[in-house]
């Protein structure tokens, strides 16, 4: 029933302010050769496929651009590339690998992409699941306390926390590794980090994970290839473990029939086109990067998922070629890591830490006396015996930002590596780490490293570009939906389940709200 009253009121808002031209119209015709559509959105990680799927739900004709191509799991257990013998599916339109042991390899539309900034690099996505397809699958939800650290009050956490979080969890499944699998070899790096806390005083425990832990099961028996078990998360699980979201917001969002989604679509420009609608241009090409057809979109209501930085780029392009001239100053602004870290400590003992993904366990030093943070341990196919490489992330302030480079045509990315806040997150992280060899007999292998984020987070914030509901200030029916609304942190915890959570509260809010001719939502 609540399905078909978010529809109803839908199509009254929509008629109301489409009167003239009618959306069915909209739907079903081309408009001097383009294709229009009543929504569209681009990019098909956690904000986009949450976008889609409610459209779709709200019987919403949609399309969802996307870069990357799709990556059905095989029955032979070879969709993705290894880290053993890497190939051009590891990694974005590159000549070569971009982490771990960099090895040349054929250019092709890998998942993995790197972009290389003034004092960062960033690692992100590409395909049909976005950043699901090559992250540790960790559904990790924010306390209180922190989450007010980085969000305004005017975002109800009892609200996220009754509502969203649970909502998004009921789609991705995520649960605690099972302790007959935590038992195994694979996983004795996880064991040896929760052992280790519990020396030190540190509380600790298991994360949820969006894995299908009866897969893994079967990897263990030898029943699937090694996958999970084998540390492969970074390229994709072959075994079909994770619940990337090609397996379950997409393709639900495709079930209803409303949206269709278009992998190997690469958005050029957006543009403003009359009466609150948007051109969107963009390259069609093939999984060698060649450009086949030049396509162009028109439609109602544009959801911007692209990521932090694509989102962020195509704002700064617009503002920059006056086809979105509203766009305020902020857009680029208050950008952040999520605080990512990353240590070596040295064990001197057997620890497998290439095995036994995807991250599977926390140490959430909140009373940290410098500065709040958390250590995950992941694995690292790089790792020798004797040392683990666990993850940190902390509550970095957005302190980066994106300018446009009109040479390129595409962003530039700064990082003030050694700001205050950066040089306390360095110190609280010392902090926590010699608590922990202090009391284990371990020593750091290597100094601790932020160079890198998995997680990049900003750049089209709420507050500054947005409002809260991901409205793009000055413009009806523009939304952002993905990481490039929050700013710069999900406090001390990874992106993805607060990503998706406040994409739902968005997306409730389009299809609930009864809009006003003007449809601005401020």
């Amino acid at each position: 029933m609540s399905g078909v009253i978010k529809r109803r009121q839908f199509i009254r808002a929509t008629l109301a302010a489409t009167a003239s031209i009618g959306v069915s119209k909209i739907a079903s015709a081309t408009y001097r050769g383009e294709e229009c559509v009543e929504a569209l959105v681009i990019g098909s990680g956690f904000g986009g496929a949450v976008a889609a799927l409610r459209l779709g739900e709200a019987g919403i004709k949609t399309i969802v651009l996307e870069r990357g191509r799709r990556w059905p799991i095989t029955a032979a257990g070879n969709t993705f590339s290894t880290y053993q013998n890497p190939d051009g599916r590891s990694t974005w339109l590159s000549p070569t690998t971009v982490i771990f042991n960099q090895v040349p390899i054929d250019i092709y539309t890998g998942v993995l992409d790197v972009k290389v900034g003034d004092g960062i690099i960033a690692y992100r996505g590409a395909g049909v699941g976005g950043g699901s397809l090559v992250y540790n699958a960790v559904s990790y939800q924010p306390t209180k306390e922190l989450f007010y650290q980085v969000f305004p009050r005017s975002i109800k956490y009892e609200e996220l926390d009754k509502v969203y979080y649970p909502r998004v969890r009921s789609v991705l499944k995520p649960s605690p590794i099972p302790d007959d699998i935590l038992k195994t070899d694979y996983y004795l790096a996880s064991r040896i980090l929760l052992e280790q806390a519990a020396k030190a005083g540190l509380k600790a425990r298991k994360l949820d994970v969006a894995v299908d832990w009866d897969i893994v099961r079967q990897e263990i028996a030898g029943k699937k290839v090694p996958s999970a078990i084998a540390g492969q998360a970074y390229y994709g699980l072959n075994s079909g473990a994770k619940n990337s979201l090609d397996r379950n917001y997409l393709s639900r969002a495709e079930a209803t029939k409303k949206v269709e989604i278009r992998p190997l679509h690469v958005v050029n420009t957006i543009e403003e086109y009359h009466a609150g609608r948007y051109r969107v241009t963009c390259n069609q090409i093939d999984e060698r990067g060649v450009v086949l057809a030049k396509k162009s979109f028109i439609c109602r209501y544009l959801f911007l998922a692209a990521g932090s930085i694509g989102t962020t780029e195509l704002l700064l392009r617009a503002k920059h070629n006056g086809t979105l001239g509203r766009l305020n100053n902020q857009v680029g602004k208050l950008w952040g890591t999520n605080g990512d870290g990353i240590s070596a400590i040295v064990t001197s003992n057997q620890t497998n830490a290439t095995l036994g993904g995807p991250a599977s366990v926390v140490i959430e030093d909140f009373d940290n006396p410098i500065a709040p943070l958390v250590i995950e341990q992941l694995p690292f196919p790089i790792v020798p015996q004797g040392v683990l490489a666990p993850l940190s992330l902390a509550i970095a302030k957005p302190e980066g930002y994106l300018t446009y480079n009109t040479s390129t045509q595409s962003a530039n990315l700064f990082w003030p590596k050694d700001s205050a806040n950066n040089q306390k997150i360095t110190q609280a992280n010392q902090y926590t780490y010699q608590r922990l060899n202090q009391a284990n007999g371990t020593t750091f292998g290597a100094p601790l490293d932020f160079s890198a984020t998995a997680h990049p987070l900003g750049g089209a914030t709420m507050g500054a570009v947005c409002n809260t509901y991901g409205k793009v200030h000055g413009y009806s029916n523009l939304f952002v939906v993905d990481g490039s609304l929050i700013p710069g942190s999900t406090a001390c915890t990874n992106p993805s389940l607060t990503i998706a959570a406040l994409a739902e509260r968005c997306m409730d809010r389009f299809l609930n709200k009864k809009l006003p001719e003007s449809m601005e939502w401020e």
